[in-house]
């Protein structure tokens, strides 16, 4: 625990050895194509593939020829290898979120019975150098459609893992914090090994030069149609609305921090009745100790979030690919901490986890 110590405490002893559900919520937008923003995929080609690639392996676990396999990363493998062992060994229920994506899931037939894939949208969002990534009535549907998955679900488990996949979202998150008033430049994190700060501030500061041109909306809403992804408004409906009957654990580090930021503003611009201590964030000891990112420092920012992460840990790993989260490649996503988090909570080991993952991956790469 890093911040808000007390509250994440006691989420943590009211959620030790219960049942949750982990849904991952995928979505696209066109600033991740952009060069230089992001190593999820060495190029733009692979980048428009990687999220529909790790929702595809999330679903499957490689058991069946993949329609998009995962593509080659700069360095590392896929966060989704660590998801999906400990989405198999604590057989959770699975809800893979299509939030707009370049084209659909491909879904393995039959789909398990405890597995439900949803597209909510397929409409990817524009760059946020455009200053208008998304429409109106976008966003208000991908709102409506996560608080109302948000209400289905909250009877369904003790609490709810959200975990996200979107290239290019750390910059999405960056631009959206900035917009709503949080001194964010330099406190964000990177699938890079040394953030790309300066490549990420000169997209965002085009993005808010064209939203500040058409009057610069400060309202939540307004904010994440000019500047955001899909992904972001999704999870806040979700997470809003879970908060009212379950615990919700936010799966990411500086996208689910934006994220939280959001749901916080937008419950208030509609008056939503929400339960603030029901909602943690938990990340990866990469993200939350990367030297090159102030994670720790951006959710004290912040106020009033507990931040978790993970202390597993790939030095004694046996394949270089995870290896390679020694050296700050990858580092989280597809809600690979809050999964090994829950792992955690279900009284699994280190090395038990490290095991598992490693099964996965070794069934991977010998395909």
């Amino acid at each position: 625990m890093y911040t808000e110590i007390a509250r994440g405490q006691a989420w943590l002893d009211r959620y030790q050895g219960t049942s949750p559900l982990f849904g991952c919520v995928f979505g696209f937008t066109e600033t991740g194509t952009l060069p230089d923003i992001s190593a999820a995929g060495r190029t733009p080609a692979d980048r428009r593939k990687t999220a529909l690639a790790d929702a595809e392996y999330l679903l499957s676990g490689g058991t069946t020829p993949p329609q998009y396999p995962l593509p080659p990363l700069t360095a590392g493998a896929s966060p989704a290898v660590i998801s999906r062992a400990v989405v198999s060994g604590l057989l959770l229920p699975l809800y893979v979120f299509d939030a707009g994506l370049p084209a659909p899931i491909p879904q393995p037939s039959p789909l398990p019975p405890s597995t439900v894939v949803e597209c909510l949208s397929d409409r990817p969002a524009r760059c946020l150098t455009s200053g208008a990534a998304m429409t109106p009535s976008q966003v208000q549907d991908l709102l409506a459609a996560g608080l109302a998955w948000g209400d289905r679900l909250g009877d369904h488990c003790d609490y709810a893992i959200l975990g996200e996949c979107v290239v290019g979202g750390t910059t999405t998150a960056l631009a959206v914090l900035l917009a709503l008033g949080f001194a964010a430049q330099g406190q964000v994190n990177s699938s890079y090994p040394l953030c790309n700060h300066r490549r990420k501030q000169e997209v965002v500061q085009q993005g808010l030069l064209r939203w500040r041109e058409r009057g610069g909306d400060p309202r939540p809403l307004a904010v994440v149609e000019a500047l955001g992804d899909p992904m972001q408004v999704v999870v806040a409906g979700l997470a809003l609305a879970l908060s009212r009957r379950c615990g919700v654990l936010l799966a990411g580090g500086t996208q689910m921090l934006a994220v939280y930021a959001l749901l916080r503003a937008i419950a208030q611009e509609i008056g939503y009745p929400w339960q603030p201590e029901q909602i943690v964030v938990g990340t990866t000891r990469w993200v939350a100790e990367d030297p090159s990112g102030q994670t720790v420092a951006l959710a004290k920012m912040l106020g009033d979030v507990p931040l978790l992460a993970t202390q597993l840990t790939f030095h004694q790993a046996r394949f270089p690919q995870l290896r390679a989260y020694e050296a700050g490649y990858v580092k989280e996503g597809v809600g690979a901490g809050g999964c090994a988090i829950a792992a955690s909570l279900q009284g699994w080991t280190a090395p038990s986890l490290l095991a598992a993952i490693e099964t996965g991956f070794s069934k991977l790469i010998e395909r």
